[in-house]
C-alpha cells in the first residue's frame, strides 16, 4: 500500500488518511475521494492531503474483514456487514460461545494488519450479542495474509454458539435441625432464576435431612423422575470427598468426577455422575444472584457441553471473581451487542404525480413497493414496519407473505411527516435506531441496508447514516433514537432532511455501488426509464 502526502490535483480516487473539512462538509478518513470531494477541498483552500492507495497485492479493508469474518463463523453466528475495515460477528441464539483460542492467537500472529478480538471462551450469550470483531488495520491487508488466514480458518469454525437446550432439572436441599425454612426457600428462588433464564425448568424438588441415606434416596428418586441435572444444596459446605453429599452420590451407585474448582467464589463445587445423569453438589455462593463458579458449570450443562476435571481446571485463568466486584467479568452477559435497528418503509402517499397509486404498479413482475420492502425484510433490520394509508388494503395485500408489520396513517393526505411520525411511534421501545426507506425506490438493496447498519455507531459520531452515490446524498437514512423526538415534532409534507444539515458532525455517508439511493419513481416517465435499464 502506498501512503503519504499528495497534491489535491492528484488525489482523485485515493483513500483519505485523515479526516478533513471542506467548508461545511466533513470528509471522514477512509473515504475514497470523488471528483466532487476534490472540488470541495480545493474550494476550501486545501492543496495537499495525506492519502493511501492500494497496490496489486492488497485487499481493501472491507473485503478483507468480510472474508476473514465469514471464514471464522460457525453455527449460531451471524456476520455483520463490513465497514471501515471492521466486521462484527453476533450470536443468533441463547447459548455458550465456543472459541478456538489457539487459532485466534494464530490468526493475530499472521500479519499486523489482521486482528481478531473475541469474548472469552464459554461466555454466556444472547441473540444480537457481539461475539468477536475482525479489524483490518487501515486501509488494506496483504493478499497473502488474507489467504493465509482463510487457510488457517478452513475446516472447523473458529467461533460458534452451542445453544441452550431445555432441561428438566431436579433440586434437592438438605437441612439440619436448626436450618430455617427461609434458607431452603432461597435455594429454590435462586435456582429458579438461573435455570429459567436458560430455558429450563425445575420439575422435581425435595427437602431432606442432611444425612447420607435420606439424600441418597432423594437422588435416586430424582433420577427416576427423568430429571437431569440433579442439583444438591447442602445444609453445610462440602469439605471432603467423604462428606455427606459425595457419600450420598456414591451410595446411590454414582461416582465422583471432581471435587473443587479454581474459581472464586465457587471453590467447593462437586461434580458427580449417576449413570449418564449429572449430579452437582452446589457451593454456598449459588444462592447469590452474582456471577460465580456455578454459573460457568450450569451454562455448559444447559448447552449439553461436557464438564469434567479438564474443563474445571481450565477455568482458573479468569476465575477470580470475588475480589473485584465492580469489574465487568469476562464471561458476564453484559457484553457489547448489535444495535437493534428497525426499518420503516413509507408507503402511504397519494402518488399525485403518477396519477394512480405508483406503489401498486408492476415492476419486473411484482408491485413497485415490494422491491423496497423485500430488501428491508432480507436485511438485519428488525422489525420492518410499513406505513400505509392511500388504498391501504390494496397496499397491504401487495405485501402478502413478507414478515413485516403494517401501520395505518389516517392523516397521510397531510404530508410525508405524518407517515414518518406514524412509523417512529410504532417502534419497539428497545430500538436503537431506525432506517427510513421510501417505498418508491426499487434499487435499494439489503446489502446496502446492512452496510448502513454496520456503519451506525453513535459512540463514534455516526448517529445519522445516509446512503449516497457519486457523492450525492439520497435515501434511505438511518436515524439514532436520540433524534426520534425531533422527528415526531415535524409538520407538513416534509421529511427530516433539515436535521441532517443541522447535525453535520454526526453524519456518516455510505456509498452505494449503483444509483439505487437516488432513483425514486414519481412519474410515468421515470417508471419507463427505470424499466428500460
Amino acid at each position: 500500500m502506498l501512503f503519504g502526502p499528495c497534491s489535491i490535483d492528484d488525489a482523485l480516487g485515493a483513500i483519505l488518511a485523515h479526516s478533513a473539512r471542506a467548508g461545511e462538509t466533513r470528509l471522514r478518513k477512509g473515504r475514497v475521494l470523488s471528483a466532487n470531494d476534490v472540488a470541495k477541498l480545493k474550494d476550501a483552500g486545501i492543496g495537499e492531503v495525506t492519502v493511501a492507495r492500494l497496490e496489486a497485492g492488497d485487499v481493501a479493508e472491507d473485503e478483507a474483514a468480510a472474508r476473514i469474518a465469514k471464514a471464522c463463523a460457525g453455527g449460531g453466528v451471524r456476520v455483520g456487514a463490513a465497514f471501515t475495515g471492521r466486521a462484527n460477528l453476533y450470536s443468533e441464539m441463547h447459548g455458550v460461545a465456543l472459541v478456538d483460542a489457539g487459532r485466534a492467537h494464530a490468526l493475530n500472529a499472521i500479519d499486523e494488519s489482521v486482528t481478531i478480538a473475541t469474548l472469552a471462551p464459554f461466555a454466556r450469550v444472547e441473540p444480537r450479542r457481539m461475539l468477536a470483531t475482525i479489524k483490518i488495520i487501515p486501509f488494506a491487508a496483504p493478499r497473502v495474509a488474507v489467504e493465509k488466514a482463510e487457510r488457517l480458518l478452513a475446516g472447523e469454525p473458529l467461533l460458534r454458539v452451542a445453544p441452550f437446550a431445555p432441561h428438566r432439572v431436579a433440586l434437592i436441599s438438605t437441612a439440619l435441625p436448626d436450618t430455617k425454612p427461609s434458607l431452603l426457600d432461597k435455594n429454590r428462588s435462586a435456582l429458579d432464576a438461573r435455570v429459567n433464564a436458560l430455558g429450563s425448568t425445575i420439575v422435581f424438588e425435595r427437602r431432606v435431612a442432611h444425612k447420607t441415606d435420606e439424600l441418597s434416596a432423594a437422588i435416586l428418586e430424582a433420577k427416576k423422575s427423568g430429571a437431569d441435572p440433579i442439583l444438591v444444596f447442602g445444609a453445610s459446605a462440602i469439605t471432603d470427598r467423604r462428606d455427606v453429599i459425595p457419600a450420598a452420590i456414591k451410595s446411590a451407585g454414582g461416582t465422583i468426577v471432581h471435587f473443587g474448582m479454581p474459581v472464586d467464589p465457587g471453590n467447593l463445587l462437586l461434580i458427580g455422575k449417576l449413570g449418564e445423569t449429572d449430579v452437582i453438589g452446589l457451593p454456598g455462593c449459588a444462592r447469590s444472584p452474582k456471577l460465580n463458579g456455578f454459573d460457568f458449570v450450569l451454562w455448559r450443562l444447559m448447552a449439553d457441553l461436557p464438564i469434567g476435571r479438564a474443563e474445571l481446571a481450565a477455568m482458573g485463568v479468569g476465575g477470580l471473581l470475588g475480589e473485584i466486584a465492580s469489574r465487568p467479568q469476562p464471561r458476564d452477559p453484559d457484553a457489547p451487542r448489535a444495535p437493534r435497528i428497525a426499518a420503516i418503509v413509507l408507503a402511504a402517499g397519494l402518488s399525485s404525480r403518477m396519477g394512480r397509486n405508483k406503489l401498486l404498479v408492476e415492476l419486473n413482475g411484482k408491485p413497485l413497493l415490494r422491491h423496497a420492502v423485500e430488501a428491508a425484510a432480507k436485511s438485519s433490520a428488525d422489525p420492518v414496519i410499513v406505513v400505509i394509508g392511500n388504498e391501504g388494503d390494496k397496499v397491504a395485500a401487495a405485501l402478502a407473505g413478507l414478515m413485516v408489520e403494517t401501520v395505518v396513517n389516517p392523516d397521510y393526505a397531510e404530508g410525508l411527516s405524518t407517515s414518518l411520525k406514524a412509523g417512529i411511534a410504532a417502534l419497539p421501545a428497545d430500538c436503537d435506531g431506525a432506517l427510513v426507506l421510501l417505498g418508491d425506490m426499487p434499487g435499494v438493496t439489503s446489502a446496502l441496508l446492512d452496510r448502513m447498519i454496520a456503519a451506525f455507531s453513535p459512540g463514534d459520531d455516526r448517529d445519522i447514516v445516509v446512503a449516497t452515490h457519486g457523492g450525492k446524498r439520497g435515501n434511505p437514512v438511518l436515524w439514532a433514537r436520540r433524534f426520534f423526538p425531533e422527528i415526531l415534532a415535524l409538520e407538513g409534507d416534509c421529511g427530516a432532511k433539515p436535521l441532517i444539515a443541522a447535525n453535520g458532525e454526526l453524519v456518516c455517508e455510505v456509498e452505494a455501488a449503483d444509483d439505487g439511493p437516488l432513483a425514486d419513481i414519481d412519474t410515468q416517465q421515470a417508471l419507463a426509464a427505470y424499466q428500460s435499464r
